[in-house]
């Protein structure tokens, strides 16, 4: 069985966030003062009394004012939380009598026959706080909490525990590939993740921004799998006038932090912008794999040649990633996205390769032969042993004699040549010099 999932709910600026971040153990959901925040499901591991589950953050549910696409969407993201879910956790305001939408909200939870837990969030005194309004609700016995301080929450935990099934048996796969879906906004993330997993896990709109927080949804194909995280659009800096978008470029670059593979999406219609550039250059800073997705190519007028007209404008936008495989995709059609996976196997292998020590320095020494190292005011560096020290990205340390005559050109030669060797194709290398002197260090 999979680990039991406990979803968070209720209406609007109520505290869910507030109380996810309490249990995932740190700032995971965007928490801000004003409703509407919190769009998107967000999914986090957490234990308790040696109970480990997952718990999921809701957009607040709306039902006197669902005028908006995007308010209905949220309330529908909710909704599928609470099919999802084994608990509910619903959380309601506590210096607030019950409200209409509290009403509702308790109405459709009373009919999912799943176990609810009454949250009563924002108690500042408990021993003076009363919450005889609240059984109204028809839920039974509020807990009190106060999420922000951290009270009373061991209380609610072991209520939530009590109604997990027994002999839990978590599934666990260390080969899980953890792909991150990056890019500017209104490219085509969430879509091409819904297409991925075959569901509407997350909204899909054409506002820029839409998504705000990243989401981590877990999914196999073929008997691997995966995780995949969709992330906020990330503009520039100057255009960021929300706190709320802050929180958003942050969470999207910890995104590419903890993944292995990246989805670099880019706009068939626009092409490389600078804010690929600078987005596509933290990723390969970060030395993830890299897999440069064209999207919207459905939409591309085409002849014979435009894919390798558009394949060389991305080379040359994109020097520093000439390693970086390239996939021309529609994720509203589903046109190629099933080669996606593959593509990141591929890269995701590519990533994590090692070469053996013997046979790394028996082509260095063909390497340096084929092509001597230039001199320098009559010295010539010499090349003494190379060894790999670390995967994901493939780095290679090279002593040399004296490592202010390691030239970039002949740097760049030899990072030409270990992928010539081995391949590493979509990901980053690597290469660190040093002094024979430095190598104790």
């Amino acid at each position: 069985m999979s680990k039991p999932v406990v979803a968070i709910v209720g209406r609007p600026n109520v505290g869910k966030s507030t109380l996810f971040n309490r249990l995932a153990g740190g700032l995971v959901a965007i928490v801000e003062n004003r409703p509407g925040v919190t769009r998107d499901r967000l999914y986090r591991d957490s234990e308790w009394l040696g109970r480990k589950f997952t718990i999921i953050d809701t957009g607040g549910i709306e039902f006197v004012n669902e005028n908006t696409p995007i308010t209905a969407q949220m309330r529908r993201q909710a909704e599928i939380a609470i099919e999802e879910a084994d608990v509910i956790v619903f959380v309601i305001d506590a210096q607030i009598s019950p409200t209409p939408d509290d009403d509702m909200i308790a109405q459709t939870l009373r009919r999912s026959g799943k176990p609810v837990i009454l949250a009563a969030n924002k108690v500042e005194n408990f021993a003076k706080t009363e919450l005889y309004e609240f059984y109204n609700l028809g839920l039974g016995e509020p807990v009190p909490i106060s999420a922000v301080h951290g009270m009373n929450i061991g209380d609610l935990l072991d209520e939530v525990v009590s109604h997990f099934p027994e002999d839990i048996e978590e599934e666990v796969d260390p080969d899980t590939i953890r792909i991150a879906v990056v890019g500017r906004p209104n490219v085509g993330k969430s879509s091409l993740v819904n297409t991925l997993l075959g569901e509407e896990r997350v909204i899909v709109s054409n506002i820029p921004g839409t998504t705000r927080d990243a989401i981590d949804s877990a999914f196999a194909h073929e008997g691997k799998h995966y995780i995949i995280i969709d992330t906020a659009g990330m503009r520039r800096k100057g255009r960021i006038e929300e706190l709320t978008e802050q929180y958003s470029v942050s969470r999207s670059l910890r995104a590419v932090d903890r993944s292995d593979v990246i989805l670099m999406l880019l706009d068939a219609g626009e092409g490389v912008t600078e804010q690929d550039k600078k987005i596509a250059g933290y990723a390969h800073e970060a030395g993830k794999g890299i897999v440069l997705v064209v999207n919207k190519w459905d939409l591309i007028e085409k002849d014979d040649k435009t894919m390798n007209r558009f394949e060389k404008d991305i080379r040359e936008e994109l020097g520093f990633m000439q390693y970086a495989p390239t996939l021309f995709i529609s994720a509203k059609t589903g046109q190629r996205v099933t080669k996606l996976l593959d593509l990141v196997d591929f890269v995701a292998e590519q990533n994590s390769t090692r070469v053996a020590t013997a046979t790394l320095n028996t082509l260095v020494r063909e390497w340096v032969h084929l092509n001597p190292p230039p001199t320098d005011k009559g010295r010539r560096l010499k090349v003494l042993y190379a060894t790999q020290v670390g995967v994901k990205p493939p780095t290679f340390v090279f002593f040399v004699n004296d490592h202010e005559l390691m030239h970039f050109s002949y740097r760049r030669y030899l990072e030409n040549q270990l992928r010539s060797s081995f391949g590493f194709e979509g990901s980053p290398i690597r290469m660190i010099v040093r002094q024979k002197d430095e190598e104790r260090e």
